[in-house]
């Protein structure tokens, strides 16, 4: 396949997935491509799925591949290629629980002011205890101090292109808004 060629499959199918997701499958294409050669074995591929969160039977991989790939090298033109209907039919409330489990890690359904303290430390945020229960308050609908499944998909889940949409009105009104 010709390099030119190759640039128009990969532009046709970014145009398809959001930046975020074409970072992610770049991201899992790199962590197998360690000698930075474009291409990953095909041994590899199953891994680099399960990268991206998709668990993936050997037998459907072997079908995926004998349809797409001509050698057992995946250029990420078709690594590409065969992850994007899988990154395009994922659901994202499922996407965003596995993201809650992350949270979750002693298995109550609940994200605690400790679950919440532990991931700000783990990712190196910086987060007073007072901007955590902040955090906690303004996703806790029934003010038992703990953010349920349903509470973080409310937070989580992106209904509007400007995230200051969902805050709530009992914000202190500006007094220099009225002069105007």
């Amino acid at each position: 396949m010709s390099s030119a060629h190759s640039h128009a499959i990969l532009a046709t199918l970014s145009q398809q997935l959001d930046e975020e997701d074409l970072e992610e499958v770049q991201e899992a294409f790199n962590l197998f491509d360690r000698d930075g050669t474009g291409s990953i074995d095909i041994r590899e591929l199953k891994a680099a799925f399960r990268a991206l969160g998709f668990k993936i039977k050997s037998p459907d991989l072997k079908q995926m591949v004998h349809a797409e790939a001509e050698t057992r090298d995946i250029s990420f033109g078709t690594f590409v290629r065969l992850v994007t209907p899988m990154i395009l039919q994922r659901d994202e409330k499922d996407e965003i629980l596995k993201v809650f489990e992350l949270f979750d890690t002693d298995g109550s359904n609940t994200i605690t002011f400790e679950n919440l303290r532990r991931v700000a430390d783990e990712l190196g945020e910086d987060l007073t205890p007072e901007d955590l229960r902040e955090m906690l308050e303004e996703a806790d609908r029934d003010g038992d101090n703990e953010i349920d499944r349903d509470d973080f998909f409310r937070v989580m889940r992106k209904p509007s292109a400007d995230p200051l949409d969902d805050l709530s009105s009992d914000e202190e009104e500006d007094p220099d808004d009225e002069e105007r």
